[in-house]
């Protein structure tokens, strides 16, 4: 039997993972465990060191938990039982809930805990190993059923049966793929150390501030001893953005403490019709484009395309031909997009509405009570936009006259001297 039908050359078989994961945050360890779990040789790649810091709120939704390892643990700072809401700093009201809402975590351990999980489940883990390139035609590919990822500084390539990017929306794997992006923001945060005095006070409360600038809002979410303080509005608002971020932390009586951390990010969502896969190759999390439009949550989308990712590489390491690889391929894509693509059209809907009338939603949230409950209950995991979006028609009405665009205003007539034709 020939090499090309993956059988024929044991030394190389003994050479190939089952499955290659590029980027170990939260979509790429979600999948080595995936993979591992099934008992499959994953080998997990990682340009950093770990732990390493990561922009982000740290907010993890019942969707997050529901989608985590078995038995694992969350590293949290606080739990989250009230939200302050205002607009631009202006009608502030809070909102409590007896039960938690959602809890609050630091990346770093985060992203550790689930490498761990991944390690613990039978994946090999490598850092230090920044990705150059795929190849899955030509000399550094032994036969149709492998892929060569390449690493930078290094001659012999990594060798894989089926490859997981999860190394964010400007890696490698992202373009190998042909990842096509839409909505792209731009979200500052800082890390702010306070005295206990000032972190009594935001214990178990967090603050969401819709913010100036179309589509922007900004946050604060407590941990322990320290602030994370960060907003986001659309990419090209850079100068904007960070007025907005220094307005906020000065309206809040932060700006006399010194950040520990001051980071920038871009978020980058997906088109409809971006592909998911190319051969043998899967992209999930942010490598995909796959995040909520409208807050810009990633943790969740991560985890469960992260996941799925996983699942679907061991198929398509199993696939001994080109038709059997595609087929898995779109029942990947299909998976994706069924679950988290039509959250991502439902959360596209409520950013324009939100870019329009962020005072309405303001309103809503702060003065309706079942807008808060709805609230409460997605954040808890109890529900998704998605689902009352789906099942209960009032709801689906007022999204759908939110979201109609206001009619052209009628031309002026013409007056005697105005030209025609």
């Amino acid at each position: 039997m020939s090499s090309e039908n993956g059988a024929g050359d044991s030394e190389t078989e003994r050479n190939v993972w089952d499955v290659v994961v590029v980027g170990a945050g939260p979509a790429g360890a979600s999948a080595a465990y995936a993979a591992a779990v099934a008992g499959r040789r994953v080998l997990l790649l990682e340009k950093a060191e770990l732990p390493r810091y990561k922009t982000c709120g740290g907010g993890i939704v019942g969707l997050s938990r529901d989608a985590l390892p078995p038995g694992f643990e969350l590293p949290l700072r606080d739990r989250v039982h009230a939200v302050t809401f205002s607009l631009n700093g202006r009608l502030t009201r809070t909102r409590r809930s007896r039960r938690m809402l959602f809890g609050l975590l630091n990346r770093p351990e985060f992203d550790h805990a689930l490498v761990e999980s991944a390690v613990d489940a039978g994946a090999v883990l490598r850092t230090g190993a920044s990705v150059s390139r795929v190849e899955q035609h030509g000399p550094l590919v032994p036969d149709r059923r492998t892929v060569a990822v390449v690493l930078a500084g290094e001659e012999e390539p990594v060798l894989a049966r089926a490859v997981v990017g999860a190394d964010g929306s400007a890696g490698r794997i992202g373009a190998h793929v042909g990842v096509k992006l839409d909505q792209v923001d731009l979200g500052l945060e800082a890390e702010i150390p306070v005295p206990d005095s000032v972190a009594e006070d935001w214990a178990g409360r967090v603050l969401i501030d819709w913010g100036p600038l179309p589509g922007s809002y900004g946050w604060v979410f407590p941990k322990g001893d320290t602030l994370t303080v960060g907003v986001i509005s659309a990419r090209g608002e850079g100068a904007a953005t960070k007025r907005y971020l220094d307005d906020f932390i000065g309206r809040l009586g932060l700006a006399g403490f010194e950040p520990s951390i001051s980071s920038g990010h871009l978020t980058r969502c997906r088109t409809d019709d971006s592909p998911l896969s190319r051969g043998r190759v899967l992209v999930c999390g942010d490598a995909a484009g796959l995040l909520e439009p409208w807050t810009r949550e990633g943790i969740s989308f991560a985890l469960r395309s992260g996941r799925l990712a996983g699942e679907w590489a061991v198929r398509i390491a199993e696939a001994h031909d080109a038709v059997d690889t595609r087929r898995q391929a779109l029942n990947y894509t299909f998976a994706v997009k069924a679950g988290l693509g039509v959250e991502m059209s439902i959360g596209r809907r409520m950013f324009t509405v939100f870019a329009r009338r962020p005072g309405l939603l303001h309103a809503a949230l702060t003065g309706f009570r079942p807008a808060w409950t709805a609230f409460a209950r997605i954040t808890r995991g109890a529900t998704s936009l998605t689902e009352i979006v789906r099942t209960h028609p009032v709801a689906r009405r007022a999204l759908d006259a939110m979201d109609r665009p206001a009619p052209a205003p009628a031309p002026a007539p013409a007056g005697p001297s105005d030209p025609k034709g």
